[in-house]
């Protein structure tokens, strides 16, 4: 369901209120990676907590008839305190029933078929206004089965846009692979979406804590929770520290899974993760600038810019000259193993005093992925507002999530945002203190732009 228009953002003066609305957590997954298994858990052990489960077919959970209070009902109050409501009509008329019985359940988990898009459902709590003055979408959480997710990645699209939509990740079926395949499906999960937590388990057992109000859509919560939670997926995947003399070098690269490879070669004071870290935000802006295009035999200059590296089916060789000599550090678009690169000096190979690894290691998906910004300063208000309505009308159906905290010029709080495809919510949050003023945001979905949404952003800065 897309709306005909995008919502214009509303900045808030003031924080808003603590939000006693009752945390939904959509569950999803692809056929047979263990949704019905954690439902049964829920609507059957002894946890403690009281949740409402809206399910698919209530069939298809397999819940004993002992359990309900009568089968033609559509809401049934189970044993351990659960409620179960089948999706037998339209989901918002189910939670406006639900929300009658407001005193008997905490919290509500919703389950969508193998084959559906979560983002419908996620957009139920943006655009009708009674539930989200009520209800307030807590997290999507994505059950992945471990065993055959690969052969779906690859053909099914739905299996990749559930892992792109989710806040959590259910790495399930672990016992079905080796510790290694675990590693590699990790990584591939983390290229698709860089910003979900990944939990791994067998048969669907988790602690509810890790996928119920969890703060998925609440960002302060989550940062306070994880500092790192909103490190974005960096444009380079690797820096390379090199001492080097002045001199003449060739950077060689044989071919691999690109036609071209960015790089920037920057100087640094010494060659530590300190020193680089010190750089971090200008390399991430220098990889978001035009790019010198660079054919085989033509040169690489330090602190040039970015360079485009073209490649072919055949080692190709670029000059590197440096003048005077220092410490370096050599910023890949890829891993340097997979194009076998590697730096030739006059008495032979050049090895890098060390490597840093800024992005996982995973197969690449030119399809989906994600892209974090991580910009110090302030946003024009009115530039951010008109930057983003275009954003969303004009690519909205390829983003499926958004969200960032942004530091607004003038206004003293931090500005929170969150959204699924055109629709996008805001709200003013606790007062930035005295740390540094930033904006961090992730944007998650099909065929992103990365330069675009950078340069985009930085536009807006005040």
């Amino acid at each position: 369901m897309t709306p005909p228009s995008v919502p214009q953002i509303e900045y808030q003066p003031e924080p808003a209120p603590v939000d006693d609305r009752v945390p939904v957590t959509v569950l999803t997954g692809f056929l047979g990676s263990g949704k019905t298994t954690l439902v049964n858990r829920i609507l059957t052990e002894q946890h403690g907590k009281r949740i409402a489960v809206i399910e698919n077919e209530f069939g298809e959970v397999g819940v004993d008839q002992e359990l309900v209070i009568g089968a033609e009902e559509e809401i049934f109050e189970m044993n351990n305190g659960c409620i179960c409501c089948t999706v037998r009509g339209d989901l918002i008329r189910i939670l406006g029933n639900l929300m009658k019985r407001r005193d008997r359940f905490d919290a509500i988990l919703i389950e969508t078929t193998g084959l559906a898009d979560p983002g419908p459902v996620a957009q139920t709590f943006f655009v009708d206004d009674e539930m989200q003055a009520r209800l307030r979408l807590d997290a999507i959480v994505t059950m992945v089965d471990a065993g055959h997710i690969d052969q779906h990645l690859g053909v099914e699209r739905e299996a990749k846009e559930q892992i792109a939509f989710a806040d959590v990740i259910l790495l399930n079926k672990t016992d079905l692979v080796d510790a290694q395949r675990l590693d590699d499906l990790e990584r591939r999960i983390r290229g698709l979406n860089s910003a979900a937590r990944v939990h791994r388990t067998q048969q669907a057992a988790v602690d509810l804590d890790h996928i119920l109000d969890v703060g998925g859509f609440d960002l302060s919560r989550a940062l306070e929770v994880d500092p790192a939670f909103m490190e974005p997926e960096y444009p380079f995947e690797v820096v390379s520290l090199y001492e080097l003399p002045m001199g003449s070098y060739e950077l060689v690269l044989d071919p691999g899974p690109d036609p071209t490879m960015n790089v920037l070669l920057g100087a640094l004071e010494r060659a530590d993760a300190a020193a680089v870290d010190e750089r971090l935000m200008e390399r991430v802006l220098a990889f978001s600038d035009e790019a010198f295009w660079v054919r085989s035999g033509e040169g690489i200059a330090p602190g040039r810019g970015l360079h485009r590296l073209t490649l072919a089916p055949e080692p190709m060789r670029f000059t590197v000259m440096v003048d005077p000599g220092g410490v370096f550090g050599l910023y890949t678009e890829h891993r340097p193993d997979e194009y076998g690169l590697r730096l030739v000096g006059p008495d032979g190979p050049v090895e890098p005093v060390d490597r840093l690894e800024y992005a996982p290691q995973h197969q690449h998906d030119r399809e989906i992925g994600s892209v974090g910004i991580n910009v110090p300063g302030e946003v024009d208000a009115d530039r951010f507002q008109e930057w983003m309505r275009v954003l969303l009308r004009e690519k909205g159906t390829d983003i499926f999530r958004s969200k960032g905290i942004v530091a607004v010029k003038g206004d003293p709080n931090r500005f929170v945002f969150q959204g699924v495809h055109m629709l996008f919510g805001g709200t003013a949050d606790r007062p930035w203190g005295e740390g540094e003023r930033h904006s961090s945001m992730v944007f998650i979905g099909r065929n992103l732009d990365r330069e675009a949404l950078v340069s985009g952003f930085t536009a807006c800065l005040a």
